[in-house]
């Protein structure tokens, strides 16, 4: 029995539920954004400049100082103006946004979600941060490990020398070899 009609039916009904619910889902309390957006990958196809600052100054401009994307199937909230970002972020509103999005990696990789860096703001997250800056940023750690900053700095600066001798170079490809 030909099984391939079926399969494509359910597919594609599947595929027609999931762009209806997506297109016609509550946006009720979400800030402006723009017009189009596609089911996959959502604004991504706006951000396609070389300079992404300036695109988001552009939506800025057209959208207000507080504007949503769809970057792919995640909704970003973009604060442009200095006011907007003071109140999400010293007001009340600071808890709320101190989260992190809960990607499937941090569920296998860091342990369901107990490192510091995929962690939920909390008292779990509070004590690894105060952990982290008594045992890894302390000055008697930082003044360890001087020794290994200086000789990385020499060795950059000796390699720009090195190539400036010929030609001006550039330092930003430099930094990351």
């Amino acid at each position: 029995m030909d099984y391939t009609f079926l399969f494509l039916t359910i597919l594609i009904t599947i595929l027609i539920t999931k762009l209806f619910l997506w297109l016609y889902r509550s946006n009720k309390n979400l800030p402006p954004s723009p017009r189009v957006c596609f089911p996959i990958i959502g604004h991504l196809h706006l951000l396609k400049q070389p300079l992404l600052h300036r695109t988001l100054l552009h939506l800025s401009h057209s959208l207000g100082p507080v504007f949503s994307l769809r970057l792919g199937s995640r909704l970003a909230v973009i604060v442009s103006s200095p006011a907007a970002a003071e109140e999400c972020f010293l007001t009340k509103n600071d808890i709320v946004l101190a989260n992190r999005p809960r990607f499937t990696m941090g569920k296998y990789v860091a342990y369901d979600y107990t490192s510091m860096v995929t962690a939920p703001y909390g008292d779990h997250w509070r004590n690894l941060r105060r952990i982290t800056a008594l045992e890894v940023f302390s000055t008697h750690r930082l003044n360890g490990s001087a020794e290994i900053r200086q000789d990385e700095v020499k060795r950059l600066l000796q390699k720009l020398y090195g190539l400036s001798i010929q030609r001006p170079a550039k330092v930003g490809p430099n930094i990351s070899s």
